[in-house]
């Protein structure tokens, strides 16, 4: 029983992991797909399709593939903004930041909570 649940849990994390995926690749190529040069971005768009049709399937080995394809194509993606930006000038660390959360509003702050407890269950 205990390693159906291990299984259950594994197989939630990458249907999670794929949806996180798909959402992030799918908000850089409507906000960047216009400055990507079309042999950068066909191949991330069929890696993406594929990767969404295991997601829609819950096959978890075909998203295990489609994962790591996808990952391999978006990083090149990457690679050619920055390449993009250098030729224009522009300063790579002043925009096009892979991590945007990374900043002062993003501070960890301590919070105090208390917990109750219900006793009127016995």
């Amino acid at each position: 029983m205990q390693n159906r649940t291990k299984k259950l849990k594994e197989e939630a994390e990458k249907i999670n992991q794929a949806d996180g995926l798909i959402f992030q690749t799918e908000k850089q190529l409507k906000e960047f797909g216009d400055k990507l040069p079309a042999d950068k971005k066909q191949p991330i768009e069929e890696a993406l399709a594929e990767l969404k049709k295991a997601h829609a399937e819950r096959n978890i080995p075909a998203i295990d593939a489609g994962l790591t394809k996808l990952q391999g194509v978006v990083s090149g993606m990457y690679e050619a903004m920055q390449g993009a930006q250098n030729a224009n000038g522009a300063d790579p660390n002043a925009s096009g930041n892979p991590n945007p959360e990374s900043g002062k509003d993003s501070e960890v702050q301590d919070v105090d909570f208390e917990e109750v407890k219900d006793d009127t269950k016995k």
